[in-house]
């Protein structure tokens, strides 16, 4: 206890009031300190991860243009710049999902789609497809620089070709009439009730008109006036 006293009394004079002021000052200084470092640590990682995501993103967009040019003239690619081209959007497909940014897949989904219809429509041989290279290149820059709003802009492009793929998967009727005309299978079965019912009025008439020839025709003559 004799230890404790002599504590209390060297707290309690007023000669130590100043060393413990300068204490608790510089332990509160270093804290601080140690929180403002922290903050200016954790902000800058955040901002280089930020910098090196929007890299990354402006990376894969530029590669997803690039392909849509290609893509424009697919049909007079060679088959080796063929699966370059598509290397090259596969690698950025995957870049592009992998991103940590609002909508990325749905992005990267509606890119694909639309490079898919550039390759059919240079297939076609279709004219002036520069108008769809600027609006495809527009609609990415958009959403790299406001994701949230492209993001339901490319959801409801996605949502409208859905609904018009599924109008156009059942065969008009017409049309499988016309196949199977020309296939040989026949396009109207008879139905056998009635089948059964015509053909027992046909076996009726018959059977009447050979009672009514009956009655008519008389009856033949005998050998003796056949002599006379």
């Amino acid at each position: 206890m004799n230890w404790w006293n002599d504590f209390m009394s060297w707290l309690t004079a007023a000669d130590t009031r100043s060393t413990i002021f300068m204490a608790v000052v510089i332990a509160v200084s270093i804290i601080v300190s140690g929180l403002i470092a922290a903050a200016i640590g954790r902000s800058g990682v955040k901002h280089l991860i930020a910098q090196r995501d929007r890299e990354q993103r402006s990376a894969a967009i530029a590669t997803l243009i690039d392909a849509a040019t290609e893509a424009t003239v697919w049909n007079a690619l060679t088959p080796q710049e063929r699966v370059l081209a598509d290397r090259a959007v596969g690698q950025a497909d995957t870049t592009v999902r992998l991103l940590p940014v609002r909508g990325s897949s749905i992005a990267a989904d509606w890119a694909s789609h639309q490079l898919a219809e550039m390759k059919r429509a240079s297939t076609r041989n279709e004219p002036d497809l520069a108008p769809v290279i600027g609006e495809f290149r527009d609609r990415l820059l958009d959403w790299q620089e406001r994701p949230g709003r492209a993001k339901k802009i490319f959801q409801s492009d996605l949502e409208r070709w859905a609904f018009g793929d599924s109008i156009a998967d059942p065969v008009p009727t017409g049309q499988t009439a016309k196949a199977d005309s020309a296939a040989g299978a026949p396009t109207h079965l008879p139905d056998p009730a009635r089948t059964d019912a015509t053909t027992q009025k046909l076996i009726d008439d018959v059977a009447a008109l050979d009672a009514a020839k009956k009655r008519q025709v008389p009856p033949p003559a005998d050998d003796d006036e056949k002599t006379a």
